[in-house]
């Protein structure tokens, strides 16, 4: 681990522990602690599986990606080992198979979905979107090192209005925007969303509600299913290293750093 993230995370656990505190307050205070070394140790084991194997995704959809030696957001060695959102994976190779002419990733972080997408999808454009300037580098990097740029056009803010330019296609919309889903994804302001296939992470835990919100919105003209998640991974081959290591270890290097419910509409357009 570099030395500059060894040392914010050295200050930020002293910080969240020399707190006085009592009652709902330490409970919260121990929390914020425990999360904290489980993802240091998480960035530990993301490194040796780096050292084991480099930076090709392992398993899952995306196998045999280059992705890259940290993410731009979140958790990072699940991506590599490729049990990443592990329940959603058998709908991504739903829409791999599928004819969309254009996907709109909103919310690309490092571009795992954009850049794993293109690389399945020869005769698919993906347009990918995100605030985070140094995730649409990372992203537009991704894409080059993967051999996909030709496909992948990276931007910043999607509005709703942007959805009116993509009737005549055939679209998959992928969307994680920490709740802003709920601005973002209304048919009513957006009727070209009305024809569209979505795969949406609703942020329950960052806006309480807004899963059945989305669900009202969208049952008059798509399917939808509720993908949860329990937590549970089920790995295929690994490296000697990690099949001896604890199982702890072995339970932080699935850990998807969620603060709390997070759960995926997929919606199938019934018009389609």
């Amino acid at each position: 681990m570099n030395v500059s993230m060894n040392s914010r995370i050295r200050k930020s656990l002293i910080a969240s522990l020399s707190k006085e505190v009592t009652g709902n307050e330490e409970f919260e205070a121990m929390n914020n602690a425990l999360r904290l070394l489980a993802k240091w140790k998480s960035v530990f084991l993301q490194e040796a599986l780096i050292k084991d194997g480099g930076t090709v995704v392992r398993s899952g959809p995306f196998k045999g990606m280059d992705f890259l030696a940290n993410s731009a957001e979140g958790c990072h060695i699940a991506k590599l080992i490729g049990c990443y959102e592990q329940p959603l994976q058998a709908f991504i190779e739903e829409a791999i198979s599928s004819s969309y002419s254009h996907i709109l990733n909103i919310g690309c972080a490092e571009g795992y979905y954009a850049v794993g997408m293109a690389r399945r999808m020869p005769g698919t454009q993906v347009l990918a979107f995100d605030l985070n300037t140094k995730a649409q580098e990372v992203c537009t990097e991704l894409g080059h090192k993967n051999g996909v740029s030709e496909r992948i056009k990276v931007g910043a803010l999607f509005k709703p209005e942007d959805f009116e330019g993509y009737t005549a296609a055939r679209v998959l919309v992928m969307c994680d925007i920490e709740g802003a889903e709920k601005e973002l994804l209304n048919p009513v302001i957006a009727p070209a969303l009305k024809g569209m296939d979505l795969i949406v992470e609703s942020h329950e835990c960052l806006v309480p509600g807004i899963t059945q919100n989305l669900i009202d919105r969208f049952k008059g003209t798509h399917h939808i299913t509720i993908v949860q998640d329990d937590g549970q991974r089920q790995l295929q081959k690994m490296p000697n290293w990690f099949n001896n290591i604890p199982n702890l270890d072995q339970l932080l290097a699935v850990w998807e750093w969620r603060s709390g419910p997070t759960p995926w509409l997929v919606m199938k357009c019934k018009g389609a």
